[in-house]
């Protein structure tokens, strides 16, 4: 399972409040564990975007499932994988 996070924004008129928004965040939580993957952390965010959502997926085609199923919420999405800084020691080779 790889670790990712996407950058939301609110693109729909139909979401106008945050009752709407708690909706969908139950409908997106039950969506990401249907895809088998697990909704880490949601925070909303004071500028650029509005939300950012940490998940984890089954690689990039959980991933890239995971931000399709995001969007059909009225959501646009901007998804990256993370990797833990202690993690990056071990990508790196000696040269």
């Amino acid at each position: 399972m790889g670790t990712y996070m996407a950058l939301v924004d609110v693109t729909d008129e139909t979401v106008q409040n945050v009752q709407d928004l708690a909706t969908i965040w139950g409908d997106l939580n039950g969506d990401i564990e249907a895809l088998g993957g697990e909704l880490l952390e949601a925070y909303a965010i004071l500028g650029e975007h509005d939300f950012l959502v940490v998940f984890e997926a089954d690689g990039r085609d959980g991933a890239f499932q995971t931000s399709v199923s995001i969007e059909r919420y009225g959501l646009d999405t901007q998804t990256m994988e993370i990797i833990p800084v202690e993690d990056l020691g071990g990508l790196v080779q000696d040269i």
